[in-house]
């Protein structure tokens, strides 16, 4: 019998695919099209196998629906541009670019020994002049139309990157990277304008039906529309109003200090002479304070009175103006009306500075103590003049109504988003395409002079400022406009610019006078499956559909959500924790490929765990997928022994050959489903195990195997594993004695016939306890049935009257006595 050599069939196979191109999609086919992707990796080193589960998944879709008559697209490339390699630059010293191409190199290696199916026609690579050509395109695109901007204001810093962070890539006050505490510094930055499409981009989260309902939340969240009305408290004194935004004006009569952002520029207008010293300490102490700790419900509340107060529109009252630590200046105006006696964080603040509370909603049941803690429900009115007595949530549009009357402000939506932050100190970027002129002002580069090139000679310093700064053959230009003396910006976009619409780019990789073909990304698109880790649920998704958006707008593409349906797959963790060299629990594919063969980890891979799910690495656990595999492959060459032989019969089949078909059948129908409903892949692996111990015994257990039945179970099975270990499937193929190759071939069918039962067990019941079992027709009638049944239990029934019987079909009759 043939032995099990991974080793050798793997390499062979995977020749023969990428000699006859079998994984080159043609741009189009009267084969209904299916694009299947799975998120591209940044290149930062060697896979390990969680990295590899991702590309499982997506290449057993890809191979799937390949055999069911699509014609797919499954592409491959690299988010290759990003600051590790600018920091391994000034490690190593080394550059960016050559760090960067020897992991692609190495990566690309390992997933071709995993035999994923990748066009690789159509890789793409971020930092390649003919990729960054069309982000610095896709820049003057929003530029053009009013959603790219510079503007000064208070940027995440991450002292240890020396670069300007994302609010996105912040977590608890770290750096996403590195895990320094991130500070606070005020520069000039490009911004892109997604707070214009805030409500598009809720609202088109409703039209996903097929994404996973917490990554939906989490965008909503992360969006986070509020409804409420912005106000104007004048300032004592000045010509100046403070503008606050608040969900709850039915409070408004219980404000009591006004308080603004450490970050907000009005702190220094409004502070008098009297305080600015105290208040410029007080900036200068929060400035080192992790923003997102300090704004915590359970953070201490910190504060100085500017000497200065506001006026209460509706009570004339004077408030005393605070900064203070807990707000945020990115949310709502950066400033806000305290209402302590009805919000946790100004009832905290309150106290500590001996500050009034003033109840002006109480319960609709019930007293409530107010000094104790805030009333933060809904309720009644009081306390609040012409509203007194009213329903607080009425009172809402109430207060609205009467503010607009009195213009003291207006009704308002806000979101938690802001505008997106792509300006990054670094070098190793797409340059942003602007160029400044003292005469023209800023400067879009013209089309026709893209890519602005990244200068392959620049030093690499962590002097807090873009290599590029030091760079004098990159900065100086000429003025596109007036043809004077110029200079170039030196900063780069942040590389979230650069996956915001890769997926477009795979459908024309090559085109050189555009980014795609529109006709061409408009048959392709939405990518029929996207497959990758939630951790991307907020930045590159969300970043994703505003990019598409805008392109839709703009008329270059026909669609405005780039991912139909979205999978999100567990990580792997060894050890209890996720692998990482530093903490040295990374397995290697390499190693297990060498040792075990691709197919057998794939099928661990897709073993282990339900997919979505989360699972822990063990060598035991492939250790026993490989003992299966292997298992699996004897059984096959027996039967292909069997079928070659003298041995075995022709006959029709009997009472064994029409059950363990109608395993087969079973199994061919329960793997279709499991694949198709939810990305089972585990059960669809532990019906194939169960198959083939039924096998086994077939195989063990009967004389002369019939050889019709075992060429039937072995063109399904060489099929059925296909997706799952294909290298092995195609080497099983080819021997059955098949001249196609399998991944060319269609998804078995199973009957429907074989599935029916010819006799069916059925439980009897005397007054619901189980008493017998009767074995009948399966096209016995229920009266048979039930008269079978009253048989099996004569004696149990004698003498007794017969109350009734019940029948389940195919299951039980319970017979009630008296």
């Amino acid at each position: 019998m043939k032995e099990y050599r991974p080793q050798e069939i793997e390499p062979k196979w995977q020749k023969v695919w990428e000699e006859k191109k079998v994984f080159e999609t043609p741009q189009y086919s009267e084969k209904p099209k299916y694009y299947a992707l799975v998120m591209f990796p940044y290149p930062s080193g060697t896979l390990h196998v969680g990295h590899v589960k991702n590309y499982t998944i997506g290449d057993i879709v890809a191979r799937y629906k390949r055999m069911q008559g699509y014609n797919v697209l499954h592409p491959f490339g690299y988010d290759a541009f990003g600051l590790p390699a600018e920091n391994a630059a000034i490690a190593h010293k080394i550059h960016p670019k050559k760090w960067t191409m020897d992991n692609i190199n190495t990566i690309r290696g390992q997933i071709k020994k995993m035999g994923i199916s990748y066009d690789w026609n159509r890789e793409v690579i971020t930092c390649n002049e003919d990729y960054y050509k069309w982000t610095q395109w896709i820049f003057l695109k929003l530029y053009e139309a009013g959603l790219a901007y510079k503007k000064p204001g208070a940027v995440n810093w991450c002292p240890s990157c020396q670069t300007v962070l994302a609010n996105e890539q912040v977590k608890d006050g770290k750096c996403e990277r590195c895990g320094t505490t991130v500070t606070m510094k005020h520069l000039e930055q490009w911004y892109f304008k997604i707070t214009d499409y805030a409500e598009k981009l809720l609202e088109g989260l409703d039209r996903l039906p097929g994404w996973p309902e917490h990554v939906k939340t989490m965008q909503r969240n992360w969006i986070g529309k509020s409804t409420g009305a912005e106000v104007d408290f004048p300032v004592e004194g000045l010509d100046k109003k403070i503008r606050i935004f608040t969900t709850r004006p039915d409070t408004i009569y219980g404000v009591t200090f006004m308080a603004i952002a450490p970050e907000s520029p009005l702190v220094l207008e409004l502070v008098t002479d009297e305080k600015r010293k105290e208040v410029e300490e007080f900036l200068a102490r929060v400035a080192l304070e992790d923003r997102f700790k300090r704004t915590s419900l359970e953070a201490k509340k910190e504060g100085v009175f500017l000497g200065r107060y506001a006026i209460n529109p509706l009570t004339g009252e004077r408030i005393p103006i605070y900064v203070a630590n807990y707000i945020l200046y990115e949310y709502g105006t950066g400033a806000i009306m305290a209402v302590p006696a009805h919000d946790k964080r100004d009832f905290d603040f309150a106290k500590a500075y001996g500050l009034p509370i003033k109840q002006v909603i109480k319960p609709k049941e019930g007293d409530w103590n107010i000094e104790e803690a805030p009333y933060e429900d809904e309720g009644v009115m009081i306390n609040s003049g012409p509203f007194d007595g009213l329903d607080s949530k009425k009172g809402i549009e109430e207060v609205i109504k009467y503010i607009e009357e009195k213009g003291y402000g207006k009704r308002s939506v806000q979101y938690k988003l802001r505008d997106w932050l792509i300006s990054r100190q670094r070098y190793w970027g797409a340059p942003i395409p602007i160029i400044y002129c003292d005469k023209c002002g800023i400067v879009p580069v013209p089309e026709k002079n893209l890519p602005v090139k990244l200068p392959e000679n620049v030093e690499f310093l962590p002097t807090g400022q873009s290599p590029l700064t030091l760079s004098e053959e990159f900065k100086h230009t000429t003025c596109p406009k007036c043809g004077g003396p110029a200079h170039r910006e030196v900063e780069t976009m942040d590389t979230f610019v650069d996956s915001s619409w890769y997926f477009l780019r795979y459908v024309n990789p090559k085109l050189e006078d555009k980014p795609f073909d529109t006709s061409d990304v408009n048959y392709w698109l939405p990518v029929d499956q996207y497959i990758g880790g939630v951790e991307h649920a907020v930045l590159h998704l969300l970043y994703s559909r505003f990019i598409t958006k805008v392109l839709h707008d703009l008329g270059y593409v026909g669609f405005d959500e780039p991912f139909q349906n979205l999978f999100t797959q567990g990580m792997i963790y060894k050890d209890g924790w996720k692998m990482s060299k530093s903490k040295g629990n990374v397995v290697s594919p390499d190693d297990m490929i060498e040792k075990y063969g691709a197919d057998t980890l794939r099928m661990y891979i897709l073993f282990m765990a339900p997919p979505e799910k989360d699972a822990e690495w063990s060598d035991a656990g492939i250790e026993g997928v490989n003992r299966f595999v292997k298992r699996l492959w004897n059984n096959y060459y027996k039967m292909l022994d069997i079928i070659n032989s003298q041995d075995g019969e022709e006959s029709e089949f009997g009472k064994e050959e029409k059950a363990l078909r109608r395993k087969l059948h079973a199994m061919i129908k329960k793997i279709k489903e499991d694949i198709e409903g939810g990305f089972k892949f585990n059960t669809a692996i532990a019906g194939l195990m169960e198959f083939n111990n039924q096998l086994s015994d077939y195989l063990e257990t009967v004389q002369k195997p019939n050889k019709k039945l075992l060429r039937e179970i072995a063109e399904k099975i060489a099929l059925i594993i296909s997706p799952f270990a294909p290298h092995m499937a195609e080497e099983m193929w080819h021997d059955l004695g098949k001249e196609t190759l399998i991944v060319e071939e269609r998804w078995p069918d199973y009957d429907e016939e074989a599935l029916k039962e010819e006799e069916i067990t059925i439980v009897v019941q005397v007054n619901g306890k189980v008493r017998g079992r009767i074995t009948v027709p399966a096209d016995s009638s229920e009266d048979q049935i039930k008269e079978k049944a009253v048989e099996n239990v004569k004696k149990l029934v004698e003498g007794k009257q017969i109350v009734n019987i019940f029948y389940v079909p195919g299951k039980l009759v319970n017979i009630v006595v008296k």
